[in-house]
């Protein structure tokens, strides 16, 4: 029996599962004892990120990830989105063969240099993971100072003397433009997080630079502005589409598959068929993207090998003492499902 079991047992996600049976916010109290049940009823051990006859050995075997968090997009409740729960879900797996332990430890992100260091005085690691989705190069720098086996994941900065492991985020935005281009679509929107960083502004630059190409150009009025973690729909967002449904964009493209399945949410709510009336796409490839209505055509970010390259990176500083840099780009997939349509 195995997390992919129980999820599928219970009909959720494998982060609903994590959550439930790591005692973490963000699943019902119903759906917490229907997976605690099915575990209990089959005889499911968890296996614990951090075994407790491991907590205090050697620091030579133990990788710690880090996560800083704000009340942007890393938020203290950052464990219950689905793109990080399954990213570090991945990591465990990688790092579960290696003969090294991971320890998760999130740190808030004004105090992040006492955090760091308090982290590794209480129990050094040999080296960190850390997710640096709303980080500054001046912070990341600030970390490798004091860890200096250190692997970046979700963002990059080429002029830092420090390693990446990222999605190829320009590509993948490249591919979802290519794609409603070739459906069709001449009058395109454009939804944007309200909470800027890395990720998004690399997937502006490619979506903007495929339909470009196609020669189509986004309309000022057709930019929309969401908050990127909220998965219901938004007022404000539905305020700007009120007054303008008779001359709607045909398709729009959402920076983040959360923000997409809001917008589907507002659009419905409004009277709106997707993609009938209007075509969506999002990025990431979350859980959620094949359970709404109607089924989320996305870009697939590839979080398994993220997370292979970047245990594989971290461990070979460790054990072989690998002084090279690099900064390492996953290509992304398109997913086709059903919420975008051709225009003719």
């Amino acid at each position: 029996m195995k997390i992919d079991d129980i999820a599928k047992l219970a009909n959720v996600s494998k982060s609903a599962v994590s959550l439930a049976l790591n005692g973490k916010n963000g699943v019902s109290q119903e759906t917490r004892e229907k997976i605690l049940r099915i575990a209990q009823e089959h005889g499911y051990i968890p296996r614990p990120i951090v075994k407790a006859d491991q907590y205090f050995q050697s620091n030579s075997k133990l990788l710690r990830f880090v996560a800083c968090t704000n009340e942007g997009i890393v938020t203290e409740q950052y464990e219950s989105l689905p793109f990080f729960m399954e990213l570090i879900n991945n990591i465990d797996k990688q790092i579960g063969s290696s003969g090294y332990s991971l320890m998760v430890s999130s740190i808030n992100i004004e105090n992040l240099q006492d955090e760091i260091s308090r982290l590794e005085k209480e129990q050094k690691s040999a080296g960190i993971l850390l997710l640096g989705t709303n980080l500054t190069p001046e912070q990341i720098k600030l970390v490798s100072s004091i860890q200096p086996n250190l692997v970046v994941l979700d963002t990059c900065f080429e002029t830092l003397d420090v390693n990446f492991v990222v999605m190829n985020n320009v590509y993948g935005a490249y591919q979802a433009g290519k794609y409603l281009v070739e459906l069709g679509h001449e009058n395109i929107g454009y939804v944007e997080s309200q909470t800027r960083m890395y990720n998004f502004d690399m997937r502006k630059k490619g979506f903007i630079q495929a339909i470009t190409e196609s020669g189509v150009k986004i309309a000022e009025k057709n930019y929309f502005s969401v908050n990127p973690t909220v998965i219901s729909s938004q007022e404000e967002f539905k305020d700007k589409i009120k007054d303008r449904l008779n001359h709607l964009p045909t398709a729009l493209f959402c920076e983040a598959d959360y923000m997409a399945i809001s917008v589907i949410k507002s659009l419905t709510e409004l009277g709106l068929n997707v993609p009938k009336d209007i075509s969506i796409i999002g990025f990431d490839n979350i859980f959620e993207s094949q359970v709404i209505t109607p089924e989320l055509t996305t870009i697939h970010v590839k979080k398994d090998k993220i997370a292979l390259l970047a245990v594989e990176k971290l461990i070979r500083e460790i054990d072989n003492k690998e002084v090279e840099k690099i900064k390492l780009f996953v290509d992304t997939e398109l997913i086709i499902r059903k919420s975008c349509k051709a225009t003719k």
